[in-house]
């Protein structure tokens, strides 16, 4: 899915709509972001040194995940995160990185998903994260 696909699942968008492509395989979603250095959350994270802030990361694990229930993300629906657990960081992302997710959906109750997933950056472990959202809305 490309960027415009994309929009027609989730409700983000400019500044927030943090996936250029994802797709589902085989029950796996797979996100990609090219990290371009101009992003509002790179500007004071940190002068002279930026590094992607890791709630962006995990943002950007949550979006793509998102990509496996675009059967249930309808207009006028927002997925929102309700926890966040075993999150760890390994590696910095920095400008020029281009971001790879790998997320999959371990448990369902619905409007409840409950997620696991890495970010990786040229084979490099960055983030693994377990998370869980909820569907929200019309």
């Amino acid at each position: 899915m490309n960027k415009e696909e994309i929009m027609r699942i989730l409700p983000h968008r400019e500044d927030m709509l943090l996936l250029d492509e994802a797709e589902n395989k085989d029950g796996f979603a797979i996100g990609k972001y090219h990290v371009r250095g101009d992003e509002f959350f790179l500007r004071g994270h940190f002068p002279d040194n930026p590094i992607v802030p890791g709630v962006i990361l995990c943002e950007i694990l949550a979006q793509s995940c998102c990509v496996l229930l675009m059967d249930k993300m309808k207009e006028g629906k927002t997925p929102v995160y309700t926890g966040l657990n075993n999150v760890k960081f390994r590696n910095p992302v920095k400008p020029g990185d281009t971001i790879i997710t790998n997320c999959n959906i371990k448990r369902a109750k619905h409007p409840f998903y409950f997620a696991e997933g890495t970010v990786t950056v040229e084979g490099r472990l960055c983030v693994s994260a377990e998370f869980s959202f909820a569907i929200t809305g019309e």
